[in-house]
């Protein structure tokens, strides 16, 4: 299927090139993400989405093996083969998730032997705000038990905003990175 909108192309205005450069992590030097160059077609709302999802993803609390995990799921529950891929790509391995965990994020349950206790926690609660909009007392009690008041509320934030994301990649049917991973049974 053929991407819906286009993202903006070089030679890009300084402008442009800079605010490109803000998205991507600091020393990457690959070429800007599709996803930014597509939600640059609208630069103020660009701007906006920029700063939450950098707070997320350098400055938030949650450690990195479970900022990822959480991410690969979400973004896997939503079909997001895009926004799976590039995570996955760039950020699994590094954050300690292994191979098997990342194609479990996709393919397998919550209560699979491979997930630690608290990984089993964030995943029942992605789980369900994902199917219901909710969590349930059991998994809340599950989530306390790993995050405190400031991680839990990040993760609620961190696993809408990854939704959110999922609905823009999905919806403007943003192409695959090259070096992008594939979703497992997509």
């Amino acid at each position: 299927m053929k991407q819906r909108i286009d993202g903006v192309t070089p030679p890009y205005e300084p402008e442009t090139d800079r605010a490109l450069h803000r998205w991507m992590p600091p020393g990457v030097t690959r070429e800007p993400l599709m996803l930014f160059k597509v939600l640059e077609r609208h630069p103020e709302l660009a701007s906006r989405m920029r700063a939450l999802g950098a707070g997320l993803l350098v400055h938030g609390r949650l450690a990195d093996a479970d900022r990822e995990l959480v991410i690969a799921r979400v973004t896997a529950r939503s079909g997001c083969a895009y926004e799976w891929g590039v995570h996955v790509a760039a950020y699994a391995e590094t954050a300690g998730l292994g191979e098997e965990q990342v194609t479990l994020t996709a393919t397998g349950e919550a209560d699979d032997p491979a997930w630690s206790a608290r990984q089993t926690a964030l995943l029942r609660g992605v789980d369900e705000l994902h199917a219901t909009s909710q969590v349930s007392d059991a998994a809340w009690s599950g989530l306390r038990e790993h995050l405190d008041e400031s991680e839990v509320l990040e993760l609620l934030v961190l696993a809408g905003w990854y939704r959110t994301i999922a609905y823009v990649a999905n919806g403007v049917r943003i192409e695959g990175e090259p070096w992008a991973r594939a979703l497992p049974g997509s």
